[in-house]
């Protein structure tokens, strides 16, 4: 398994779409094998979803996360884990372990609000979920 945490100086970046880095953990028997960061190059928002699709992630732990980009990682079945603070490695441990603390309700509090019409902000989370859509798998609570 690979786990993707957005990432700066040690932390969870707090606005998936703006990350510079993602640190990627190699997960054998629950267990860290190795991690390395990797730069977005640049890219943002949706786009990354295809950046984490091929570095093969399997889960991704961030901190706000806007719709569109939750329907990329939707797409590509990466698991999200939205809305957790601090460090990097501590929330990787946590998640590993069944204790990490996510809210995948955590959106666009980074954003300025000034979205297209076809944007809206209380439509993220397992509310709005089609009826393919099985929560359990994606870690809403």
């Amino acid at each position: 398994m690979k786990i993707a945490v957005t990432y700066e100086n040690g932390e969870v970046f707090q606005h998936f779409g703006h990350t510079p880095y993602f640190k990627v953990y190699n997960i054998e028997n629950g267990t860290v094998i190795s991690s390395e960061v990797v730069s977005t190059n640049g890219s943002g928002h949706g786009a990354l979803a295809g950046v984490l699709n091929r570095l093969n992630a399997d889960v991704l732990i961030c901190g706000g996360i806007g719709g569109g980009a939750k329907a990329a990682l939707d797409a590509a079945f990466i698991r999200l884990c939205g809305g957790v603070s601090g460090s990097a490695d501590a929330a990787v441990e946590a998640f590993l372990n069944g204790s990490l603390d996510f809210n995948n309700m955590a959106n666009c509090d980074h954003h300025a609000h000034e979205h297209g019409e076809n944007h809206t902000c209380g439509s993220h989370g397992c509310e709005t979920h089609g009826e393919n859509h099985a929560c359990g798998s994606h870690g809403c609570h």
